[in-house]
């Protein structure tokens, strides 16, 4: 019997792991669709074109940023909608409307003109029954001191030269999204609890929690 099976996770589901910044979402993406034999959506983030220039100038490149995240992860629902699901999706279309976008335009680094052109958009192509929602958010959180540790052992250059600042208030905002998100079924876990590259029986664990959450269903809690 394989895992799937195991813990009774059908086989179009749809997993999505949110978090902030250095959370290890991507880590988690790759070892739970590998013991779950799903298909992976990656946020393209070396291929983005923004990426630098935003880290180099927020206010300049805000909404391109944005804008590009918005189309690529349209694409990427798109593609799971017709594989018919069985995915486990690096961070949630929402984090970036709930969160980043409005975070640069509350700081000043996205107009208003393009900030509501940029919820429109939203609106148009993911609050529709016809988008394929996800049937769970698997959010990891850990300490604000555990999360920047793992940003500079990771070692991209553009996230070293961000203010502390920056990643505080993104922390913060992650709390309070996910403590007022209702769109799906969430289940958080701490990354202290777990240890996915070293112990990789710790995968049982989220199997397990991920099962009793899609089979009984509460919003917000673990």
């Amino acid at each position: 019997m394989n895992l799937r099976d195991k813990y009774q996770i059908p086989q179009d589901t749809i997993i999505t792991i949110a978090g902030t910044v250095g959370v290890g979402k991507s880590t988690m993406t790759t070892r739970l669709a590998e013991a779950l034999g799903f298909r992976t959506s990656f946020e393209k983030v070396d291929q983005n074109p923004y990426l630098d220039k935003f880290y180099q100038d927020f206010t300049r490149w805000s909404f391109h940023l944005q804008i590009y995240f918005l189309a690529e992860r349209f694409k990427e629902q798109k593609r799971i909608f017709e594989y018919g699901g069985g995915f486990v999706q690096d961070r949630s279309v929402y984090e970036d409307t709930g969160i980043f976008a409005r975070m640069l335009y509350e700081k000043g680094n996205m107009t208003k003109t393009d900030f509501d052109t940029y919820q429109s958009l939203f609106d148009a192509m993911v609050m529709t029954p016809y988008f394929p929602h996800p049937d769970i958010i698997l959010y990891l959180e850990g300490s604000f001191e555990d999360i920047v540790q793992r940003i500079h052992e990771r070692g991209r250059q553009m996230e070293q030269d961000t203010p502390l600042a920056y990643w505080r208030e993104l922390y913060d905002r992650y709390e309070a999204w996910i403590n007022q998100f209702s769109a799906c079924p969430v289940l958080r876990m701490d990354i202290n609890e777990y240890d996915v590259v070293n112990n990789p029986d710790s995968i049982h664990l989220i199997l397990e929690k991920l099962s009793k959450k899609l089979n009984h269903p509460v919003i917000h809690g673990r």
